[in-house]
């Protein structure tokens, strides 16, 4: 057994598991681990990481299956005239930001070959930093203006949330510190947020995994640590999805996303003079 790539398959799968449910960008930092481990390109550590959102939808399904369950038994019963009413709200609001996200997140990968090899060393680090200190700012104005006075989604939270989504498959775009800002935003309260924001999670990481193979294979390291990878993926996010939502009213996101994206820019930025030599090394 590669036992580099498997040091590296552990290593990935702990931080998916752990970021994908914070507000800082798991796909992000995960490509950025790939990066710098392997030498990879920006475009191939980027679809690595979106291959390893497959083992966090695992997670996602098992936390919060009695939902996901009641969903299922009620779709056969959902009706069009009645979308958005109380009994079929959240099984709406799944199904059209699904559906959005997957239109924003198709048009993206079509592109993010030539976005991601723009974006190679300590620019992609940068740029991934700047990034994450945007959704910092959204998270603080989430925290700050967020009315938490609603139990149901409506049409306008299933496209906003959906866009959102769609938009994180851009690395350094945190999935869940977007779309939880924006339910936030919304006036949905925080526990709420994120049961919304982590069953949405689930169709949208199956079918993001699922491009990736589809696409061209999964990158980076053979296939059985890539599996060994996503197997990691899952049991520590399941671990950690269960320790966030028993803490979410105590925790404050958005200075994790301003802090990681600092360091992230500062890194990138000396990366940077490095790699044009205007900063010397011995």
């Amino acid at each position: 057994m590669d036992t580099q790539a498997t040091l590296l398959a552990l290593l990935v799968g702990l931080v998916q598991g752990v970021l994908e449910w914070l507000p800082v960008s798991s796909e992000g930092g995960v490509a950025l681990v790939v990066a710098l481990a392997t030498g990879e390109t920006a475009f191939d550590a980027t679809r690595f990481a979106l291959f390893l959102h497959g083992g966090t939808a695992v997670a996602a399904l098992a936390f919060y299956r009695d939902d996901a369950f009641a969903l299922a038994k009620a779709a056969p019963s959902w009706r069009p005239r009645d979308a958005f009413g109380a009994d079929r709200a959240d099984l709406t609001f799944y199904g059209v930001a699904s559906l959005v996200s997957g239109v924003v997140g198709l048009s993206l990968y079509a592109a993010l070959s030539e976005v991601a090899t723009e974006l190679a060393g300590g620019a992609f680090v940068a740029a991934v930093g700047v990034l994450l200190v945007g959704t910092g700012v959204v998270q603080r104005a989430a925290d700050r203006w967020g009315l938490g006075e609603r139990d149901t989604p409506d049409a306008v939270d299933a496209v906003v949330v959906g866009v959102c989504q769609g938009l994180a498959l851009l690395p350094g775009v945190s999935r869940s510190g977007t779309t939880v800002s924006a339910l936030l935003l919304r006036g949905h309260e925080g526990e709420r947020a994120l049961q919304l924001s982590f069953l949405l999670s689930i169709p949208a990481s199956l079918g993001a995994g699922l491009l990736v193979v589809l696409d061209d294979g999964v990158p980076t390291i053979p296939v059985p640590q890539a599996v060994l990878a996503l197997g990691v993926s899952a049991v520590v996010g399941y671990v950690t999805v269960g320790a966030l939502v028993a803490l979410v009213r105590r925790v404050a996101f958005w200075g994790v996303c301003v802090g990681f994206g600092a360091l992230a820019i500062l890194g990138g930025g000396m990366l940077v003079a490095v790699e044009n030599g205007w900063i010397g090394i011995a």
